[in-house]
């Protein structure tokens, strides 16, 4: 008799998948405020689990983030060279920010993109929306297509440093496959431009 590994018709397709996903969910039971900073805050739940026991969740609440895909006339890309205190190293990504409280995604995006880079684009495009950290955050980042591209001034927040420099698109590849770039909003934006100009995407 064959297993399930040596048969996969034998697994089930994501179709077959109740329809409710109840039998997952956790319910909290308390709350408990961690630490609260200027940007971050930290939180402590107690859950209870689908099969009646309970355990504890740290997690961070987070404001929400933009990310941005600038795309130049001769289709290279915007990208940034920032060091990133956590990893102790400086990273390869696209310009990108948090959101203000209340603050619209889109006009984050253009806020930011005029900040960091000193461009402003005059075509926008909702690309798509990711959760970069969903063991451990609130997190969500809104991932925008930018282009018709015109140079200005930046203007850096106090205490922010960061290159600009532009790149393309298949030396974007090759970087991620060589592992200098491994910034996840970054690599997902990459997947996300080739399916708008494969003609696969919402566009």
């Amino acid at each position: 008799m064959s297993s399930p590994e040596s048969n996969p018709k034998l697994e089930k397709s994501f179709s077959d998948l109740p329809k409710s996903d109840d039998h997952l969910r956790e319910h909290p039971t308390s709350s408990e405020d961690v630490y609260s900073g200027k940007f971050l805050h930290l939180k402590k739940d107690m859950v209870r689990l689908p099969d009646g026991n309970t355990t504890y969740r740290e997690y961070l609440i987070h404001p929400g983030a933009v990310a941005i895909m600038p795309v130049l006339s001769d289709g290279r890309i915007l990208l940034e060279r920032q060091f990133r205190y956590p990893v102790d190293a400086a990273m390869i990504e696209i310009p990108a920010g948090k959101l203000e409280l209340g603050e619209d995604p889109l006009l984050c995006a253009q806020r930011e993109l005029l900040e960091e880079t000193g461009y402003s684009a005059k075509s926008w495009e909702f690309l798509g929306r990711i959760h970069p950290v969903i063991s451990y955050s609130t997190e969500i980042i809104d991932i925008y297509l930018a282009k018709d591209l015109t140079m200005g001034d930046r203007s850096l927040d106090e205490g922010e440093f960061l290159d600009v420099f532009a790149a393309t698109l298949d030396e974007m590849h090759e970087w991620i496959a060589e592992g200098k770039i491994t910034d996840v909003k970054t690599i997902i934006s990459v997947y996300h431009l080739e399916r708008q100009l494969q003609g696969k995407g919402k566009a």
